[in-house]
């Protein structure tokens, strides 16, 4: 295939309306819009939430609870998913994200004592759980808060 030959797909390509160009071209003088009225005129007709003059749905149900602003974005890691890096390896948050393990840092990288650990590492992380600090030391590793 040579770049010349490239074309779209079949019915992807539409050609638009041309409004307003006379009368023989069937959408002439009101452009396919009618005579005067509310959906004749420039931005006219109803919004996508207009019940008819019902009072709208999302005005009808209760505002419920907040976000607090402040709240901090841990990114939470389970202890197995630690075994793939090689014994004495002192594993950060950065060699995380480079390992595809967690997708990005957030506020913080917390270790979980979820599953088992058999590598001896030093493990560098912003908090961890009582049972992950266990299990590291446990397999002759260490827990470094940072």
């Amino acid at each position: 295939m040579k770049l010349y030959e490239l074309q779209p797909a079949p019915g992807s390509k539409k050609t638009p309306k041309r409004v307003g160009r006379g009368i023989g071209s069937g959408l002439g003088k009101t452009s396919g819009k009618g005579h005067k009225g509310q959906k004749a005129r420039s931005g006219g007709g109803k919004g996508p939430a207009f019940e008819g003059g019902q009072t709208p749905l999302q005005r009808r149900l209760p505002k419920r609870g907040f976000t607090n602003i402040f709240a901090k974005e841990i990114v939470e890691v389970s202890l197995e998913k630690l075994n793939r890096f090689e014994d004495g390896t002192e594993v950060t948050p950065q060699m995380l994200l480079e390992a595809g393990i967690i997708r990005k840092l957030g506020d913080g990288v917390k270790i979980l004592g979820n599953g088992e650990l058999t590598k001896k590492l030093i493990v560098k992380g912003n908090r961890f759980s009582k049972s992950a600090v266990v299990k590291i030391e446990k397999a002759g590793g260490k827990a470094e808060v940072i």
